[in-house]
């Protein structure tokens, strides 16, 4: 693992009984940097992402964040994922305080919900919230800890292209004001390109390429097509 290496995958097989679903994976993400994992579905993205949070273990193979094996669940991570998962019985600001039982909680999510605009629906219960309300309110939930991983899983696939893109601003200037590091899997190329520092193509459960994405953020339509066509002719002739 490199210096500044953040998260090191290593010769990691996944099987599910007879079903390879990940082969031999290698990869180096470092600290602070911004990935998404695109591909196919049924390709392995998800998977993987459920692997480096702990939330299952690998076949063979190993998974280091910061030199230390990632075995059971990663403290040092939180996953949002395209369903909120929000606790229906409990207000957005309960949730976002549910886990976290340090004195500082409820400032912290006081602070959280002011970053995403939220701060009027605090006692609100989900219901209440449009389903783009109810991702920022997951987003939140998942900064609570202040991990220094951010793995996320699809979180934006479910909401109109507006309410979209408003997501994917707010994202990535919290990654650039915490200076997290996170790693997106998405079916849309344009979000990940839109987003990410470097792109992982993911096919028949391998990694068969990657794409450097040295434009800086925020990107425009017009920076991101080049990049996004090759991107998508790679997962397409894949």
């Amino acid at each position: 693992m490199t210096a500044s290496a953040l998260l090191d995958v290593k010769d990691v097989n996944k099987y599910y009984g007879d079903a390879h679903v990940l082969r031999d994976i290698d990869l180096q993400i470092q600290r602070g940097e911004f990935v998404a994992l695109v591909g196919q579905s049924g390709g392995g993205k998800s998977t993987l992402l459920r692997l480096i949070a702990g939330l299952e273990d690998t076949t063979t193979g190993e998974l280091r964040q910061d030199g230390h094996a990632i075995s059971g669940l990663n403290p040092d991570s939180r996953v949002m994922f395209q369903n909120d998962r929000l606790l229906p019985w409990l207000t957005v600001k309960e949730n976002l305080a549910f886990a976290d039982k340090s004195k500082s909680a409820d400032a912290d999510a006081d602070q959280l919900l002011q970053r995403v605009e939220l701060t009027e629906f605090a006692n609100a219960y989900p219901a209440a919230l449009s389903g783009g309300q109810r991702q920022r309110v997951a987003l939140a939930r998942a900064l609570m800890a202040k991990p220094e991983l951010l793995l996320l899983d699809e979180p934006l696939g479910a909401l109109d292209a507006l309410t979209r893109r408003k997501m994917q601003d707010l994202i990535l200037q919290l990654w650039t004001e915490r200076k997290m590091t996170v790693v997106l899997v998405t079916h849309d190329v344009n979000e990940a390109v839109r987003m990410a520092s470097r792109i992982f193509v993911v096919a028949e459960h391998e990694i068969v390429q990657t794409y450097e994405n040295p434009t800086e953020c925020p990107r425009s339509d017009e920076d991101i097509a080049p990049l996004a066509q090759k991107v998508l002719d790679t997962i397409v002739n894949n």
